[in-house]
């Protein structure tokens, strides 16, 4: 473990093609050599398979620059959006608005954060593309609206299924 951790590590700065060759070596050899793992055979073997699902986007950091090898940025950011939409809502879960209009709302939320919006920058948005955006995210809205219906008022909401399902499919 600890080479494979050397070897990802590429503290000497290699292509993406030789840390491949080199990590892809020690799983064979690690493979090959199992059984003298002992009682760590199936860890050994649990490493290797867990190896060949992730292998395909592994070696992508090392071949495009400043891509970086962990996505703990990432994460940390999500994590960071999750309390701040805690402490604006006072919900201990994760709002249902992120699922919504998450796109919009996490990148607003981390730009904002970063540069507070003038009102000069505020007033050049194109309006063409903001009605695009609207009309994109609306479905899921109506989406949501909708499933609260049975829990408003069930006996509206099952009549009008019934009306829906004793309708004519053939047009009149």
């Amino acid at each position: 473990m600890h080479r494979a951790a050397h070897i990802l590590g590429n503290e000497a700065g290699e292509d993406a093609t030789k840390v491949q060759r080199r990590f892809d070596g020690l799983v064979a050899a690690m493979a090959r050599h199992r059984a003298s793992a002992g009682a760590l055979a199936g860890a050994v073997d649990h490493f290797c398979k867990v190896t060949r699902s992730y292998r395909p986007g592994l070696f992508h950091c090392y071949a495009i620059p400043d891509l970086p090898r962990t996505d703990n940025a990432l994460e940390q950011l999500f994590g960071s959006q999750r309390y701040h939409e805690r402490r604006a809502t006072g919900r201990k879960a994760a709002s249902p608005a992120i699922v919504l209009r998450g796109e919009v709302r996490v990148i607003a939320a981390t730009a904002t954060r970063l540069h507070p919006p003038t009102a000069g920058e505020l007033g050049c948005v194109d309006q063409h593309r903001w009605r695009d955006l609207r009309h994109r995210l609306e479905p899921r809205r109506l989406a949501r609206v909708m499933r609260t219906r049975f829990r408003r008022d069930p006996q509206a909401y099952l009549a009008e299924l019934e009306r829906k399902a004793c309708q004519s499919a053939l047009p009149a």
